[in-house]
């Protein structure tokens, strides 16, 4: 019997290091896959269309909302973010694991439908650190480095909404403790039961 995929919800606050993180557990974990967002912004330097987002235009997103394509979507800093639901679907179908680097509102919808699955917050050390990581980016205005810290304070305070929560302070600290989260959540009881009622019909136990 094939146990479904885990179903692993990342969010927190921009410039968090949610990006860094799920790619380093990609390049760790074998088995686990991204789901890559759709989303209205226009790419950063560097972002690669299929990759790191589906860049679509506004009117493409309302109609893909209307055709019901998006397991969660939300408007967010003045774009929409969305995530395609039926790929999503399939990999835990096929057994594979599935990261979703989404907002917390696309999070809450996401576990209103999927209460299963591990929703886990990636803080920052602190406000000071996180206006410091947004400004090396250097593709903010000032007022929207504002408008992102703004938000950050707004974010921490769902932080009670989530299973867990890692602050990424060191890289591989903070990879470290995802890493163990995962494993720990694979070998909960109630993710094999399959497992235990298998042995039970062989007679073993």
């Amino acid at each position: 019997m094939r146990q479904s995929g885990l179903l692993i919800v990342i969010s927190g606050p921009s410039g968090a290091g949610k990006g860094t993180l799920c790619k380093a557990l990609l390049d760790r974990i074998n088995n686990l896959e991204y789901s890559v967002s759709a989303t209205t912004r226009q790419p950063r330097n560097g972002e690669i269309d299929g990759q790191n987002y589906y860049f679509i235009t506004e009117e493409d997103f309302m109609q893909r909302i209307k055709q019901k394509d998006f397991l969660e979507w939300a408007k967010v800093y003045d774009n929409y973010y969305g995530t395609p639901k039926k790929p999503v679907l399939e990999k835990l179908k096929a057994g594979k694991d599935v990261i979703l680097e989404i907002d917390i509102q696309g999070a809450m919808e996401v576990k209103k439908k999927f209460p299963e699955g591990v929703f886990i917050f990636i803080a920052p050390p602190s406000i000071k650190e996180l206006k410091m990581r947004i400004c090396k980016r250097g593709t903010e205005t000032e007022e929207a480095m504002l408008k992102r810290v703004k938000s950050a304070y707004d974010e921490l305070k769902h932080i009670s909404e989530y299973d867990y929560v890692v602050v990424n302070d060191v890289l591989d600290k903070a990879v470290n403790k995802l890493t163990a989260i995962i494993i720990a959540e694979k070998c909960r009881v109630k993710r094999n039961l399959g497992y235990y009622f298998n042995i039970q019909q062989e007679g073993e136990i």
